[in-house]
């Protein structure tokens, strides 16, 4: 049997204090539609299954390429980019139809609707120090060679989007915790190995050392098999591990203060 219809179940909620609910909405299957070209059809005409007219659900998208990370969401319950999700894909057949159910991430502080604040994200960020330190814009000369497997490393590490996904995955980043999550540590890692960022490497292996750092992963791996660029979190991990022990050595025996 074709697929003449999708079905899209909505997680809506006005605001953090009210109360969520549900809305299912029904359009004409297309070929190749992913999750956001279906929030797209059902915002022309907001008409639920029932009959009953309703404002749009609410949702955030950018590039549509899996760039820049606005559309995270949970499709069918696995956290995902929206835009690469094809319903052919991540749609449960039921007869002629394809269901998809969408709900916001959860360790973020909701909005409306599918929109969750990630300000934490970036205010980890800040705490790690995740960035390059410069005095001024003048030209420097070339910079000096780097081993080829740091400079894949490094690449590798400059994937990270900032979606969240790591983050909804991880069982140890929740509202119980202090923990800074897996993605500040891959950048924590990226800019250890710049040679101007690595400056800043005994400020950042001090706070990955703190309540908040490194020891609060229990080693779940689920945010390297999340994420959508394949930013390699549980290698930064491991190799920021290796640091905060050196570091933490070092500090005891008064040849770092």
């Amino acid at each position: 049997m074709s697929i003449t219809t999708v079905r899209f179940k909505v997680k809506r909620q006005n605001s953090l204090q009210s109360q969520a609910y549900w809305e299912t909405f029904e359009i004409p299957y297309a070929e190749n539609m992913n999750v956001i070209s279906g929030l797209m059809e059902i915002r022309k005409k907001p008409v639920t299954t029932e009959g009953k007219a309703v404002s749009p659900p609410a949702w955030e998208a950018a590039c549509l390429e899996e760039v820049c990370g606005t559309c995270t969401m949970l499709v069918n319950g696995h956290i995902r980019q929206a835009c690469t999700a094809l319903v052919d894909e991540v749609g449960i057949k039921k007869g002629s139809t394809l269901e998809v159910e969408l709900a916001p991430m959860s360790k973020f502080p909701l909005v409306r609707d599918l929109i969750v604040d990630r300000s934490k994200m970036f205010e980890n960020l800040v705490k790690v120090k995740a960035w390059v330190p410069i005095d001024g814009s003048y030209d420097l000369g070339a910079a000096q060679p780097q081993d080829d497997h740091v400079r894949r490393l490094r690449y590798e590490l400059s994937r990270c989007m900032t979606c969240g996904c790591c983050m909804e995955a991880c069982p140890q980043f929740n509202e119980k915790t202090s923990f800074v999550g897996p993605a500040a540590i891959g950048q924590a890692l990226l800019f250890n190995l710049h040679p101007v960022g690595k400056s800043l490497e005994g400020d950042r292996l001090d706070y990955l050392t703190s309540e908040e750092g490194i020891t609060n992963c229990g080693n779940a791996q689920n945010c390297v098999k999340v994420c959508p660029n394949g930013v390699p979190l549980t290698q930064a991990i491991a190799e920021l591990n290796r640091q905060t022990t050196f570091y933490r050595v070092k500090k005891w025996m008064g040849l770092i203060r």
